[in-house]
């Protein structure tokens, strides 16, 4: 009797060789999509890089900062509007070959995705005995995938400059007390207003000392950039801060704010004032109710990510690349569904699985990348409309009710790991 063909070893979680195959199988592929989702954004071209530098020389050449101004197919016409430490800051780069400054600008931008990335992810890495290199590579190539970094990139803009100094302030100088929590805040919101809601959020959570830092480096910040160009930085607080005409039309697609939402129902007029600040004041005092809430359970990141999304729905102009703010909420949803492991909890981790996946898709695939929404203004009357043109305003405001609060249980058991990570040879 012929005896029985033997059937191949079956690979298993057991198998390192088959581990190891899947996750290169899984990187690779990831690797491979990126150069699909970048491909419409080429167009970008720098362009608000480009704006900048363009405006130094400009200003080099003795003319007023902010009456420098470029026309834009959609938009109209684009000035300078950064505050005035800002140009300080970029003035060297229009020193050297615009390439130069192209390379810098996102060598740097990839950068700070990793080590943000890695900030990020190394409690819950930690917390739920993850592989570290893969986990982290896999991130990586997911922020990247996502449009605000596809957009800051391929714009040439400074977002994750801010982030790094806003991370850097809130992950760690503010919860260990350090001497100079606030400054990285501080400086932040004197390179461009959106992160003041930062100090906001530091005054609601009674850290009056990294507060007060904060701000005494915003003032320090703008009162050096006024003793350098005196009549510019003048003419910006008394007047360009003000209109909101000078960066582009409230009512475009692009712009995902609360304001934005609004003028996409009253295009061509602007939306009442009285009406839009009341829908901030709910919005902003729930919002960062619940982040004073997470900041006093403990959850460092929660607390962040939710003044982060209350930033982007109060400001009048909130860009697509501005919102960097869904990437920690979805590592929040993802711990939390990870730490929903008893079978009472269930219904609630496919709850957080479900929004995480939700999130992901729609920030990767994003509000504008693969849209061409004109020149036209447009109202949102329509329900199908409305919620196509208003994705990151909505899932905003989800966000803001829905983001899980972790507590402390698992604290010293984390600080445990991450220690035994920190000591372990590599």
């Amino acid at each position: 009797m012929p005896a029985e063909p033997v059937a191949p070893p079956a690979v298993t979680d057991d198998d390192p060789g088959g581990r190891t195959v899947r996750r290169l199988v899984t990187v690779v592929a990831l690797a491979a999509v990126l150069p699909a989702l970048y491909l419409p954004g080429l167009v970008h071209n720098f362009f608000d890089l480009k704006i900048y530098m363009s405006a130094m020389d400009w200003w080099t050449a003795g003319n007023p900062l902010y009456d420098y101004v470029q026309p834009d197919r959609v938009q109209g016409e684009l000035y300078f509007t950064y505050p005035p430490f800002s140009a300080l800051l970029l003035w060297p780069f229009a020193l050297i070959k615009l390439g130069a400054t192209v390379a810098i600008f996102t060598v740097l931008t990839l950068l700070a995705v990793v080590v943000t990335t890695r900030w990020l992810l190394t409690p819950v890495l930690a917390r739920h005995d993850l592989p570290r290199g893969f986990t982290l590579t896999v991130a990586v190539l997911l922020v990247l995938a996502v449009e605000s970094t596809r957009e800051t990139i391929t714009f040439g803009q400074i977002n994750m400059l801010l982030v790094v100094l806003i991370l850097a302030d809130l992950l760690f100088a503010v919860p260990r007390a350090r001497r100079w929590a606030g400054v990285g805040i501080g400086l932040a919101t004197a390179l461009k207003l959106f992160p003041g809601i930062f100090i906001v959020y530091l005054l609601a959570t009674r850290r009056w000392r990294a507060a007060a830092m904060a701000s005494a480096t915003a003032a320090a910040a703008t009162l050096l950039a006024a003793a350098v160009a005196p009549g510019d930085s003048w003419r910006f607080w008394t007047r360009e801060l003000w209109d909101n005409d000078r960066v582009g039309r409230t009512d475009y697609t692009g712009n995902q704010s609360l304001f934005g939402l609004l003028s996409r129902f009253t295009v061509p007029e602007k939306p009442d004032r009285l009406l839009w600040l009341l829908v901030v004041a709910v919005v902003a005092g729930y919002g960062l109710w619940r982040a004073v809430r997470a900041a006093r359970a403990g959850d460092a990141l929660t607390g962040l990510t939710l003044t982060g999304l209350v930033g982007g729905l109060v400001s009048p102009i909130t860009w697509t690349h501005h919102i960097y703010w869904f990437i920690p909420a979805v590592v929040v949803l993802a711990d939390a569904a990870l730490g929903a492991g008893r079978p009472e909890q269930r219904r609630r981790r496919r709850w957080l699985v479900g929004l995480a996946v939700v999130t992901a898709a729609v920030i990767i695939y994003g509000v504008v990348t693969f849209q061409d929404w004109g020149v036209a203004p447009v109202r949102t009357d329509d329900p199908l409309n409305f919620l196509w043109r208003n994705e990151y305003v909505l899932l905003s405001l989800l966000l803001l009710a829905a983001l899980p609060i972790r507590g402390r249980s698992s604290g010293d058991s984390t600080r445990e790991k991450l220690h035994q990570m920190d000591t372990a040879p590599h």
